[in-house]
């Protein structure tokens, strides 16, 4: 079964937006067997629309519109299918309700306007919205299968999967046997690199399936089997598993599509143990990243943002003479970062201290590249260090990076950490 992404807004034509959806879509629709061959962005305009519907009618069964739902004039979507298909729209009843419910609720008055929210078109299954406002629409008419989605991610991606994605298995796949999907994450290797360790499974496995993908600072492997149920799926995802966590034991940290930051959360919880950090480039982003872990309390005893050369000597104690001076190695350091990590770890008191110092740009530092960052790990029972990162990017990819870096080589700790209780 083939698909087609048909992304509507004029915003996205002018560059204002990132089409985010199309890549989550395209990822969620070949995890159920359906090829993506086709993606549309198509700005808000009927007659456009329409054209577009018609060519995609032409090439995919499945149609899957996103964006161009909401309360306003532009919001041609929903109109256009229905007009497309000659079908009447018709208001949700329980989506109607939960926008008066909603006004009412924040004592501000509704405009009448906010009622094409709740409209869906004629014959169809309505697709609620649990984190928004705009109801969505899944029908099939003649053989062929449409699915209109809001444009924002954040209620794009709980719609597709708790209301689209069961409207699809149960009405649209119900002849093919059921898809079992597992994600491997990996951190500390790059997506080619770790293809081409991988490169004769991807080459020849037909089931289970291999697909990489990248995500910022880590990479992820889909592994996906048609099965009778689940047990069956099981033994198959099982063995191939096996076969790659041997090759990459020093990159899979997870069989689970999370971040590594919740694995280390998990681990250091289960552990009983705890970590502070002290952050220049990164300015608070690797406590960021583990704060918004539940149960990173249990771990995380804080940190110093220590973005000055002022800070770094009052409350980390770095020698003024690393900082300053001719022959001093600068506030980019490798001698830095190990005195970073290892104060806030004593300040703290914790079992590990982490520290990240570098060069975010876009300009050069103390005649230093864009790109050079030191981290660095201390730990209470061992040895402090410390790793030079050379990363290319913008000043978000580099700070981004840093931090999956950081929180890598401590999940390479505490698989040690575990080895040895």
């Amino acid at each position: 079964m083939k698909a087609e992404i048909i992304a509507v807004g004029t915003e996205l034509l002018l560059g204002q937006i990132v089409n985010t959806n199309a890549q989550y879509l395209s990822q969620e629709l070949a995890s159920l067997g359906i090829d993506v061959y086709f993606q549309t962005v198509v700005g808000d305009n009927k007659e456009r629309l329409k054209q577009a519907i018609r060519q995609a009618e032409q090439r995919a069964d499945v149609l899957v519109f996103s964006g161009g739902i909401g309360p306003t004039q532009d919001d041609l979507t929903k109109d256009t299918l229905a007009e497309t298909l000659g079908l009447e729209l018709r208001t949700d009843r329980p989506s109607m309700d939960k926008i008066t419910e909603f006004f009412a609720d924040r004592g501000i008055e509704m405009t009448d306007n906010n009622k094409r929210q709740a409209l869906v078109i004629d014959g169809c299954t309505p697709l609620p919205n649990s984190t928004g406002l705009a109801v969505g629409v899944a029908i099939s008419r003649e053989g062929h299968h449409y699915i209109v989605l809001p444009g924002p991610p954040s209620e794009l991606k709980p719609m597709f999967e708790n209301e689209a994605k069961p409207w699809l298995l149960h009405q649209v796949l119900t002849d093919e046997l059921p898809l079992y999907s597992r994600i491997l994450k990996f951190a500390g290797i790059g997506e080619s690199a770790l293809e081409d360790k991988l490169l004769d499974l991807i080459d020849t496995q037909t089931d289970p399936t291999i697909a990489p993908y990248a995500k910022e600072g880590e990479v992820a492997i889909r592994l996906s089997t048609k099965a009778e149920n689940i047990q069956e799926a099981n033994h198959k995802l099982n063995s191939l598993e096996v076969q790659i966590q041997s090759r990459l034991v020093e990159h899979m940290y997870a069989s689970e599509d999370v971040p590594i930051e919740e694995t280390v959360v998990k681990m250091m919880a289960d552990l009983g143990l705890t970590v502070s950090a002290a952050e220049s480039c990164t300015g608070g982003m690797v406590m960021q990243s583990l704060t918004t872990i539940p149960g990173s309390a249990a771990m995380l005893r804080g940190g110093i943002v220590c973005y000055s050369n002022e800070m770094k000597e009052k409350l980390l104690n770095v020698p003024h003479d690393y900082l300053e001076g001719i022959d001093a190695p600068g506030a980019v350091s490798r001698e830095v970062a190990e005195v970073l990590a290892e104060q806030v770890r004593m300040i703290t008191d914790t079992d590990y201290g982490l520290a990240v110092t570098g060069v975010a740009g876009p300009g050069y530092s103390e005649r230093k590249p864009v790109g050079l960052v030191y981290v660095a790990i201390a730990e209470r029972e061992g040895e402090t260090e410390v790793f030079e990162l050379r990363i290319k990017g913008n000043r978000d990819t580099i700070r981004k990076r840093s931090t999956k870096t950081l929180l890598y080589r401590l999940w390479q700790r505490l698989v040690q950490a575990e080895k040895q209780q």
